[in-house]
């Protein structure tokens, strides 16, 4: 029917949510393959790849993380990208935390009206549904679970985000993170992966930005997501973000 309204966020009938919630409860961290029907990947995938504006989000060494929306980034002279980029690799090598990936801040829109009516908008109270918050609190076994918060990311070439274990001054209500992957046949050396470290940096576990896949886990542990590379010919595009108890 013309009038039908896409299907951003359909969850696939077919999880076996025990299953899942066992192999969280082993290690705190699992990847949910097919989470959304087909279609709905589609349509969600073609909304963050073709229709969300990105800005830029970026840490430099001793600042506080910055948020530049897409207009702004638009605007920065091409010396500017590299400065920042050099500055990032520079603190994160001499053991500095640091990031810089394209991003959509899609609760900030949401909340200060950016774009009223963007699909984005339905997506994050998609995830905020009883029925989504239902099914990670089941997976987690976590029923203190209330909300969630989300933005869209692109890491392009050159982007990549340092090892921290999502613990900051008033966050505290961060008990599980996300990430939805939207990126289509991803390959190993464009980088981009979410690496899982011990406490000698050793690698224990990895996720590829598979497609339509959720990466769940626990907070904290520490992790990054590894850098991509400038012959990488895609972005690794998700949606991430935190469920919260508070």
């Amino acid at each position: 029917m013309p009038n039908e309204p896409l299907p951003l966020f359909d969850l696939n009938p077919a999880q076996d949510v025990a299953a899942l919630a066992r192999e969280f409860a082993g290690t705190g961290r699992l990847q949910v393959r097919d989470l959304l029907t087909p279609r709905s990947a589609d349509v969600l995938a073609d909304v963050i790849q073709r229709q969300t504006p990105y800005g830029l989000a970026y840490r430099e060494p001793g600042s506080s993380p910055k948020s530049v929306r897409a207009d702004a980034v638009r605007a920065m002279p091409r010396t500017e990208h590299g400065r920042l980029w050099q500055s990032i690799g520079t603190g994160v090598g001499q053991g500095d935390y640091g990031f810089i990936y394209g991003q959509y801040p899609m609760l900030d829109a949401y909340l200060g009206k950016w774009a009223p009516g963007h699909p984005l908008e339905l997506v994050l109270e998609y995830i905020n549904t009883p029925e989504f918050l239902g099914f990670v609190r089941a997976i987690t076994g976590m029923p203190s679970l209330i909300k969630a918060d989300a933005q869209a990311t692109l890491f392009a070439p050159n982007n990549f985000l340092a090892m921290h274990d999502d613990r900051g001054t008033g966050e505290e209500g961060r008990q599980v993170a996300y990430v939805l992957s939207l990126a289509r046949e991803w390959r190993p050396d464009w980088g981009g992966y979410l690496l899982f470290y011990d406490d000698d940096d050793d690698v224990i576990a990895g996720m590829k930005p598979r497609f339509n896949c959720l990466n769940l886990f626990r907070v904290p542990q520490r992790h990054n997501v590894s850098y991509v590379p400038p012959f990488a010919p895609v972005g690794r595009y998700a949606i991430t973000g935190w469920f919260r108890d508070r």
